[in-house]
Parts: structure tokens; sequence; C-alpha cells
């Protein structure tokens, strides 16, 4: 059985991750950002694409006060191993997985899993942390990557986190282009719950 899915989102109230420079820290606020290390700590795996790491350099652990448990395994999407070796999740209890010929990266596992149209086929990167065990994954960047896992009908459930300001058109979506052809085809999903978190709006869904 394959990792159940669960896609993070921290956005401006039109849905955006980042200005068009690509500033995104911070978005939401500390509340929203303690509950996403909740989260975290929830899951066994966190997920992003090569570009999240290139742009914001994250750990990718869980930083919560007194925290004792587990860190999750860390997890990049990088077609062409552009992770540089001075990253900090090259670190360790890390795999990056990529559509080219693999070799070391710091300390981080690095393995070659299937092409789609030159990026790590979705499927192929659920099996391989089948293969690791992990039973939760959180995505948590970028918009490419959310929208390859929405059109693989991979994603379980959103937690999105929304502020209230406003970056306009030019800002980058939380979710790439679906190439939607009908209304009809668009993902569904039903609403689980909406509360504030500190002045940031807390919206749970899971697949319809």
């Amino acid at each position: 059985m394959r990792p159940r899915v669960t896609l993070k989102l921290a956005t401006s109230l039109d849905g955006r991750i980042a200005t068009a420079s690509g500033e995104s820290q911070w978005i939401t606020g500390p509340e929203a950002r303690q509950q996403g290390h909740r989260l975290r700590a929830s899951h066994d795996a966190i997920l992003v694409g090569v570009e999240t790491m290139l742009a914001d350099d994250p750990e990718l652990t869980v930083r919560l006060p007194d925290y004792a448990g587990p860190h999750p395994l860390r997890v990049v999407l990088d077609s062409r191993l552009r992770t540089p070796a001075t990253a900090r999740v090259a670190s360790g209890n890390t795999l990056i997985l990529t559509t080219t010929a693999p070799h070391a990266i710091g300390q981080a596992e690095v393995i070659a899993v299937v092409d789609d149209d030159g990026r790590p086929a979705i499927a192929a990167v659920l099996d391989a942390l089948t293969a690791r065990g992990v039973a939760s994954l959180l995505i948590e960047g970028g918009g490419r990557v959310a929208a390859s896992f929405l059109q693989a009908g991979a994603v379980d459930a959103i937690e999105w986190f929304r502020a209230p300001i406003l970056l306009g058109g030019e800002g980058r979506p939380c979710v790439a282009s679906l190439a939607l052809a009908k209304l009809a085809d668009a993902p569904k999903f039903r609403r689980l719950g909406v509360e504030p978190v500190g002045d940031d709006l807390w919206e749970r869904y899971a697949r319809a």
C-alpha cells in the first residue's frame, strides 16, 4: 500500500507561496509555522522539489519546544541532481530521487527512479518510499511538485494555512498548471474544518 499523502500549503489569500522575486519567508505567522512542525512530527517523510530546496535551503526537521521524537525522512525530487553537497538536507536522513545517473551528494542517499516527462514519476516516488517503510508523506513545496501529485491523483489530504495578505497574479502559485480541459476534471476535496491559528486561517481537506 502506498503512503498516505498530505499536501501542506502556506499561502497568501490568493493562493501564492512567494512574490515574483521568490521571497517567501515568512508568509504565515509563527502560530501557523508551529502547527506545520506538528504536522512534520506526525509524518514519516517530508518531500520538496529541488527548486524549493535551492531557494530556501530548508532543514526539513521538526523544531518544537522539548521535542525529542524522531525526525521524518527528508525527500528531495531532483531530476538533474542540482542539490549541492553543502545543502542542509545533504547531512543525512535524506533520500534524493533523480532521473539521471546517481552520484554521491553529502551523506544523502541518491537513487534513480522512472522518468515521467523529465521528472520523477509519482508512482515510482511512492514505490521508493513504500520500500523504505514510509506510511505517511507530507509534501511541502513547491507548486510544480504539488501539481504533479494532484495530477497523479495521489493527494489524500490538504492542510492549508492562508495568511491575510495578497500577492497578486505575479506571485508564485501554490499549485502549478494542471492543464485542465474541463471543470469536471478538477481534483475534488471536501472540507473537514476551518479554524484561526494566530492571524492566519487553517483549512483542512480530504479527497472527495
